[in-house]
């Protein structure tokens, strides 16, 4: 099985690459110069170590209290200090990550390709345990009370002793032949329960306790003639607030549904395989074609959509106080306004992808591109705006 999705994963990646050559389709957007109306101040950098890009892993950056914590695919792990960066602690798991980190508990948890899931504890980065799953594990670990939940790419939720990493209970959905390379991160909710997408165009909400399935929601529906036409995964993070759950699917739609039931409140065609983002009034998405796209919370409605950043691979976007800051595969940072969505800063960290949605946490945001440089940011009304 996981020769088969390793196959079918590069067989997309060779599809999509050959679209990339195509002389015949639309390039990038191109950048075009922007009037800065939010001040942007680098604090502090510092270095993963890369080596995902190929592969296009995900490996983002969490954080806790006064610390972010941030892997490389060199297998380092590291606890730094959020407004200056210093290095509290190290540790070398001398394995090739590919996921993570997740936060919790007192713990650090990374996962790589071969299903290996390692729990550090957050305090020094000791090794707590190493357990060993059947799957590639592509989404972060999640960390909730004494569980650790992991979804790897053979379409299974596991859920794992935080103690002693044993296997408590598993959930699996099945995989089609083709699937885009990635996989949603299960999202705990009220304590009780976990959400997650699947490749089939699920969502799925189960017990934290046994993993009993609760309800299933068919937000992507695969159609079309051909193998790629029909992909429908649901690759990114839903977004809960209160009782209400927001979701998009790739070639699919974007959607509220009902915690308690998956009932389907509204929805709206739209396609991304990153994921979205939400505040008091409003949901972002970052779509495949691009685009930025702000709706209203309450009836799907948009209220605007950014088109400069087209067929720029944007990452999820992210809520920075009045702004929507969101990265692109040529290493670029861009901040938009929530209410209008003109562009009203931009930086370049590096010349590397941006797939991991940035982290905006206490008044700061930190950003890790495909080869591991991390960048932490403050953004402020510009002078004399």
């Amino acid at each position: 099985m996981k020769q088969v999705r390793l196959i079918t994963a590069l067989a997309l990646l060779g599809a999509l690459a050959a679209c990339d050559k195509d002389t015949t389709a639309d390039p990038p957007a191109e950048l075009v110069d922007i009037k800065a109306t939010l001040k942007v101040q680098r604090l502090w950098s510092e270095s993963m170590g890369g080596g995902g890009e190929v592969l296009r892993l995900t490996l983002g950056v969490a954080g806790s209290g006064d610390t972010v914590y941030a892997a490389g695919r060199d297998g380092k792990v590291r606890a730094l200090d959020a407004a200056n960066g210093k290095r509290r602690w190290q540790t070398d798991t001398d394995l090739e990550l590919s996921a993570g980190p997740g936060v919790g508990s007192g713990l650090v948890v990374v996962g790589t390709s071969d299903g290996d899931v390692v729990a550090l504890d957050a305090k020094d980065g000791k090794q707590r345990w190493r357990a060993r799953i059947a799957g590639e594990i592509l989404a972060p670990p999640l960390v909730e009370g004494d569980q650790v939940i992991v979804r790897s790419v053979e379409g299974r939720l596991r859920s794992l002793s935080a103690s002693t990493g044993k296997e408590d209970w598993m959930v699996e959905d099945l995989v089609p032949r083709l699937s885009l390379r990635g996989t949603a991160t299960p999202v705990a909710v009220g304590g009780d329960i976990v959400v997650c997408g699947f490749d089939t165009g699920k969502v799925m909400a189960v017990t934290l306790a046994k993993g009993e399935v609760l309800w299933q929601a068919q937000l992507s529906t695969p159609r079309g003639r051909t193998e790629l036409q029909r992909l429908s995964d649901v690759d990114s993070a839903v977004v809960v607030s209160g009782k209400d759950i927001y979701a998009v699917g790739f070639q699919g739609r974007v959607a509220m549904l009902a915690l308690d039931s998956g009932q389907i409140w509204w929805s709206r065609d739209m396609s991304s395989y990153r994921g979205l983002a939400i505040d008091d009034d409003q949901v972002y998405v970052s779509t495949s074609d691009g685009d930025v796209v702000a709706m209203r919370r309450s009836d799907g409605v948009v209220v605007w959509q950014q088109k400069g950043l087209a067929r720029r691979g944007l990452s999820t976007p992210s809520v920075d106080g009045d702004a929507v800051v969101v990265g692109d595969f040529e290493g670029y940072l861009h901040w938009l306004d929530r209410g209008t969505g003109r562009f009203v800063a931009r930086e370049h960290p590096g010349d590397k992808r941006i797939a991991a949605p940035p982290l905006v946490m206490q008044g700061r945001v930190f950003v890790i591109d495909e080869g591991g440089h991390l960048k932490a940011y403050r953004t402020g009304s510009a002078a004399g705006n």
